[in-house]
């Protein structure tokens, strides 16, 4: 046998026992892996934050976003991590810019409805509208929401109390119905609901209903009608039940119209 064998048999068995060596590492090594990150930066909460007041209507459609420097004076944070918040938000589509503002987008025009003479008339319209509306979305969000969002709405519940005063009262209230209707998976309704509703949490004629001493037993019994609606409301959601929905949503509007126009002075 010649060097030249001799010197191509031992590169052959070399190239072999590296294989094998390679093969045996590839079996018994562990899989790469990597924890979890669970540290929030400072721009992800201050996101998160604006997401909730869009998504709760407290920043409703085409309302003005504070400036990066109101914002950073709030959270007593840098202005970089505003900014950085924003453009996030941006990248959302739940936010825009108009000129040197940012608003919170909107794609459909303004609902405005005309007041009678009457305060209570504006009220009626206003539910009546609702009833129109809400029905159907809230059962759409029954048939569509997950796991996370039906939680959500569990959680919610959980927060009303027959004794909360008026004002916590209609945040809850806002904050409910929100968030179930974030979840009919329509954004052009979810929109026209938020538009609606905030007629009737911006109306001064609700308000001054609501605020008159006269009225203050009336209205203790109204915050606790409206609780009892809602737990059943939030059993339908639960359950997924669309047609259970309709009758729980239904129900609970004209409990509480019936109790603003006939029982309030």
């Amino acid at each position: 046998m010649s060097p030249w064998d001799v010197a191509a048999g031992i590169v052959e068995m070399s190239s072999k026992v590296a294989m094998s060596t390679h093969l045996e590492e590839s079996v018994l090594s562990e899989p790469v892996t990597f924890d979890p990150v669970s540290r929030r930066t400072v721009s992800t909460q201050i996101r998160e934050q604006l997401l909730q007041r869009i998504t709760t209507g407290e920043l409703a459609p085409g309302a003005r976003i504070p400036s990066e420097r109101e914002l950073s004076d709030q959270f007593q944070v840098a202005r970089t991590s505003v900014r950085e918040a924003i453009q996030g938000l941006l990248s959302l589509g739940v936010i825009e810019r108009r000129g040197n503002r940012t608003c919170v987008a909107e794609h459909l025009p303004e609902v405005s409805v005309e007041r009678g003479d009457n305060r209570k008339t504006f009220v009626r319209e206003l539910f009546e509208t609702r009833r129109v509306l809400e029905a159907p979305i809230f059962s759409l969000a029954a048939e569509r929401a997950d796991d996370a969002g039906r939680e959500a709405v569990r959680s919610l519940l959980q927060r009303f109390d027959d004794d909360l005063e008026i004002d916590e009262f209609r945040r809850l209230d806002r904050e409910f119905h929100t968030t179930i209707a974030s979840l009919c998976g329509n954004p052009l309704l979810i929109e026209l609901y938020g538009k609606v509703l905030d007629q009737l949490f911006r109306s001064r004629d609700f308000d001054a209903i609501l605020r008159d001493e006269q009225n203050r037993p009336e209205v203790r019994r109204l915050v606790v009608d409206a609780i009892a609606g809602h737990r059943a409301i939030a059993n339908a959601f639960a359950a997924g039940n669309s047609a259970l929905m309709n009758d729980a949503v239904t129900a609970h509007l004209v409990t509480v119209e019936h109790s603003i126009v006939d029982d309030l002075r």
